[in-house]
């Protein structure tokens, strides 16, 4: 049997919901399995491809590199970069990522 899933209007609407025990701690939306954890939350789609986000008080999600790096070694087609050709991405796009404490990444609001 399949529960109904809340509403979900932004990815850290997941924690609330698990927090307050509307969802469980782990489970499936859609095509995703989602593992809430201390401040965050990992998704994993179908093809095996990790995004791991933590969430500010805002609610906005955060990333650092070691979450980056992850992401990239689950795509279909791997990619392994160093860290500083990491650093060196995100600095790249620091117009659309705001730094928000140090090596933690949001996007620009």
């Amino acid at each position: 049997m399949r529960v109904a899933i809340p509403s979900l209007e932004r990815l850290a609407d997941v924690l609330g919901l698990a927090r307050s025990r509307r969802i469980s701690r782990s489970g499936h939306i859609g095509t995703y399995s989602y593992t809430v954890h201390g401040a965050g939350c990992r998704f994993v789609s179908g093809n095996g491809t990790e995004a791991d986000v933590d969430f500010e008080p805002d609610e906005s999600g955060v990333f650092d590199l070691w979450r980056l790096r992850w992401y990239g070694l689950s795509l279909p087609e791997p990619l392994d970069v160093t860290d500083q050709d990491l650093r060196s991405a995100v600095r790249s796009l620091q117009p659309l990522l705001d730094e928000v404490r140090p090596g933690w990444f949001s996007v620009a609001s």
